[in-house]
């Protein structure tokens, strides 16, 4: 019941509760000041999220640069299929060119031994 000052077994009750959680919160914002000056751990913390987020970019650069050496390597297949191509449908001009070659080779090779 209450009495005419406004205390009676409810506002007991409700007292107890109200010290019950100015209890948790305080302990609550012991603990959050403890872990601000805990100077260590906050540094192992931030470091740990640093060697994270390179560990992010890294997988990142190294899947982009991947991607564009595949892109880059199907490029220079087809342009050498391409070429291929070329050189099966009119190989005069390759034929024309290694025979250039092979008769330079043999005058090197005649020059070369009338030196000695």
């Amino acid at each position: 019941m209450t009495t005419g000052n406004g205390r009676g077994t409810g506002d007991t009750e409700a007292l107890r509760e109200e010290i019950r959680r100015t209890r948790v919160e305080l302990g609550e914002t012991m603990e959050a000041l403890a872990a601000k000056a805990d100077v260590k751990a906050r540094l192992r913390s931030s470091a740990d999220q640093a060697k994270e987020r390179v560990r992010d970019q890294t997988a990142q650069t190294v899947a982009r640069v991947r991607g564009q050496a595949a892109q880059k390597a199907q490029l220079a297949r087809e342009q050498a299929q391409e070429k291929g191509a070329v050189v099966r449908r009119n190989p005069t001009p390759f034929v024309a060119l290694a025979a250039g070659a092979v008769a330079a080779v043999i005058v090197l090779v005649i020059v070369r031994g009338r030196q000695r």
